[in-house]
């Protein structure tokens, strides 16, 4: 391990850090309308990006400097069970072309922002639309605050802020400073800036990647000494179900992990923000067939943990081992590289995660209860606000938190988010599921998930230790997330029954069945939309 400030890789990572700035303040010029006061120009880019902007937005919105970091981290740690994240990456692609061309039709059909824009205009219940958007928001903000993190790791590695005896501000001024700039160019900008940085940050971690596999297994003497080193470590180790292949009390948890992990992506806030920035629903379905060149990445990506086991990294902190990797085996100036695109990875999610948060609050919360005549420039100005509020929110989990909190509340933010799936994706295909049974059923699988969450343990923590837990009556470890989606819908399906053999009222249905196909210079399809047709008393 080098030590002090890596002065060479300081300077190429600045130089990176720096071009991305000025790139996220040029956007706001950027394919801009004349008219710019308005939610869908800030918050959504004018709706109007291509298929290769829409690529790289959605790639750098799910594809994150967390990902990056925290992914080959648990294979360093805990072996191929890590390796979850590659299945349910592809998994999630045939089920999002299923359902997201759908979504933006009627998206915009209606003017519709977020997702609870879509549950109140399709089932007329603002409480159900309202658990929708707190949902959304706080399962956003550790995530947001895990990008960050992602950066702090960066620093660290590079020796810059100085150690826990340095004063908090001398430790803690280049988070500071990453923040600012990410505040900055989001609120002058909005989605323009991280679509245009996006370009950027994808293009360094596939140049980062293509030289990682290639270069350090040559430095290590191949693949065979890398995974020969990796089976050793966990054979040494007491736990039974690491290894370079899962044990066989693992399988459930594995299989559940990726499977709920697939059903919950598209879920996040930032997720649906990408995608209705698109220009068509031809974007969006020719986005699900390249999109999983980035699992082809991730996998790769994966490999690093293995690496990092055979380079022989120790760090107690696993989130480092990988930028430790990239500064003991790369050339101080790639390595600048390599950490430049890590930071990156970091600056373009937390800004789209932040707008669509904004957008949440501004449209769902703000609109709806508290302002219901507010102009489009006034849900613009409210959600820029809320947008660095939400960062400030981020930062405080980064500054103020041990790192396993907000780690703990990103896993929670999964199970979580995974709750308001039937309410958006089966409303995109019938309205046969009553609305109060779909705000039972998410009521339920959100105090099963917590609840159960909560109460994991291990030696190191009391509570949230763990996102698996016992599957009822199947006594298998399993994904937590995806128990309490099944509990969701078992409880969603029998009180549908109940509340139409009692006919209680189904709330009003804005949308027609064409809305859901509608494509691009259709009727009432275009890129100047009306406001949400909802009126404000239902």
């Amino acid at each position: 391990m080098k030590e002090g400030v890596n002065v060479v890789a300081l300077v190429v990572f600045v130089f990176f850090f720096a071009l991305v700035t000025v790139l996220g303040f040029l956007a706001a010029r950027w394919r801009r309308a004349a008219d710019a006061e308005n939610l869908d120009e800030w918050g959504l880019g004018g709706r109007s990006f291509g298929t290769w902007v829409t690529w790289f937005l959605l790639g750098g919105d799910l594809y994150t400097a967390y990902t990056f970091v925290a992914v080959p981290a648990l294979i360093y740690a805990a072996g191929a069970a890590g390796f979850f994240a590659v299945p349910y990456t592809i998994l999630v692609y045939p089920l999002i072309f299923t359902f997201l061309p759908r979504l933006w039709s009627v998206s915009h059909r209606h003017g519709y922002v977020t997702t609870s824009d879509f549950v109140l205009g399709r089932y007329g219940s603002k409480g159900l639309s309202l658990a929708v958007a707190v949902t959304g928001i706080l399962a956003t903000m550790p995530y947001i605050a895990l990008q960050l993190v992602g950066i702090q790791a960066v620093l660290d590695v590079m020796g810059i802020g100085g150690g826990e005896s340095t004063h908090w501000f001398i430790r803690d001024l280049p988070i500071l400073v990453a923040f600012g700039v990410l505040a900055a160019y989001t609120y002058s900008s909005g989605l323009r800036a991280p679509a245009l940085i996006a370009f950027v940050k994808d293009t360094l971690i596939y140049l980062v990647i293509a030289v990682a596999i290639i270069y350090i297994p040559i430095k290590l003497g191949g693949f065979d000494d890398i995974f020969a080193a990796a089976e050793a470590k966990f054979a040494a180790t007491e736990a039974p179900n690491d290894g370079v292949v899962p044990g066989e009390a693992a399988h459930w948890g594995y299989a559940t992990l990726a499977f709920g992990s697939a059903l919950a992506l598209f879920m996040y806030p930032h997720s649906i923000t990408a995608t209705l920035s698109s220009g068509s629903r031809e974007v969006i379905r020719r986005n699900t067939t390249i999109l999983p060149l980035y699992s082809l990445m991730l996998g790769l990506l994966a490999l690093l943990g293995f690496m990092a086991i055979a380079a022989g990294v120790r760090v107690e902190n696993g989130q480092l081992a990988i930028p430790q990797l990239f500064e003991n085996m790369f050339p101080d100036w790639f390595a600048g590289v390599a950490f430049a695109a890590i930071g990156i990875g970091a600056l373009v999610p937390a800004a789209i995660m932040s707008i669509a948060a904004a957008n949440l609050f501004t449209r769902n919360i703000y609109k709806d209860f508290l302002k219901p005549d507010a102009t489009p420039a006034e849900e613009t100005r409210v959600s820029k606000i809320t947008s660095l509020l939400v960062k400030v929110g981020a930062l405080v989990f980064v500054l103020g938190m041990d790192k396993t909190v907000a780690i703990n509340f990103q896993l929670l933010g999964g199970i979580w988010i995974l709750q308001t799936f039937p309410a958006i994706v089966a409303g995109l295909f019938t309205r046969w599921f009553h609305r109060w049974a779909l705000l039972a059923g998410w009521a339920v699988g959100m105090i099963y998930g917590t609840v159960v969450a909560y109460n994991t343990s291990s030696p190191k923590q009391e509570h949230f230790a763990s996102s698996s837990d016992a599957i009822p009556l199947i006594g298998e470890i399993g994904y937590i997330g995806l128990t309490a989606f099944v509990l969701n819908l078992l409880v969603t399906v029998v009180m549908t029954v109940v509340l139409r053999a009692v006919k209680a009222p189904e709330g009003i249905d804005r949308t027609t069945a064409d809305d859901y196909t509608a494509d691009a210079g259709d009727p009432g399809v275009q890129r100047e939309l009306p406001p949400p047709t909802v009126d404000a008393r239902h």
